[in-house]
């Protein structure tokens, strides 16, 4: 069936997404030039489809759009109104700037939105797991200082691990675990380590006295600053654990 379709096309293209496992296997039972797709250029080796890379391959012209208005303004995605890393941020940013600004790593989950403004407080974010491994990285470079943001259940999934490798090899990182008590990006599960972070570091080998809790609260911004300030100066593994709930918990605990 497959050879009577090919043999009444003059050329066949197989869109598909991801590797190209349909056209790869088309090619090697067939080994016929007509097949073309991603492993020739027609469509791009990497990246997701869209209509555009799909019209352009099928060689069709290209649709009439409409401008967008100037008028109309870019709406980012935003920490929520009242969350807690807002505050960590502003805090962490005072800090920052008598360092000279530093190298702040960042995990998944709501508070990479500190990357955008008007916090600015990231410069990296790979992928789940990575800020406190990158953290170190920069402080082997000689980066100072060196901070990763990483939040509570994302800890608890893949942080303990790197934060015992910035133990073992003495790194000078600052690893801030924002604690908001909840899973909040991907549905507000509950997180195995709510109460235990503390414990947790101490038992890999963070010193006790480097292992601060604070409020991240306006009202408690100048004190948070000075945390911050005094462990940055500290040449060792500190953590700081910003610990107040999500906005939504707070507030769905607020209405029962």
């Amino acid at each position: 069936q497959i050879e009577k379709i090919v043999a009444e096309c003059d050329k066949i293209l197989v869109v598909e997404e991801g590797m190209p496992l349909v056209e790869e296997n088309l090619k090697g039972y067939l080994g016929n030039p007509k097949i073309t797709g991603r492993l020739d250029g027609t469509i791009p080796r990497d990246g997701e489809l869209n209509p555009k890379i799909v019209r352009e391959a099928l060689n069709l012209p290209e649709l009439p759009s409409q401008a967008v208005p100037e008028v109309v303004a870019g709406r980012p995605p935003a920490l929520c109104v009242g969350c807690p890393h807002a505050d960590s941020y502003k805090a962490l940013n005072e800090a920052l700037a008598e360092f000279g600004r530093g190298h702040v790593f960042s995990d998944i989950g709501c508070y990479t939105l500190g990357y955008l403004p008007p916090y600015n407080a990231i410069d990296a974010c790979v992928d789940m797991g990575a800020s406190i491994s990158m953290a170190i990285g920069a402080a082997d470079a000689g980066w100072f200082p060196a901070v990763a943001a990483i939040g509570d259940s994302t800890f608890g999934h893949s942080g303990i691990t790197p934060l015992l490798d910035a133990v073992l090899c003495k790194a000078n990182v600052v690893i801030i675990i924002l604690d908001n008590d909840i899973t909040a990006m991907t549905g507000m599960q509950d997180s195995q380590v709510n109460g235990r972070i503390e414990q947790i570091c101490m038992g890999i080998g963070v010193e006790k006295e480097h292992i601060r809790v604070i409020n991240p609260l306006s009202r408690h911004h100048e004190e948070n600053v000075k945390v911050f300030k005094e462990e940055i100066a500290y040449n060792g593994v500190s953590v700081v654990i910003p610990r107040r709930p999500c906005i939504h918990v707070y507030n769905k605990k607020k209405r029962k």
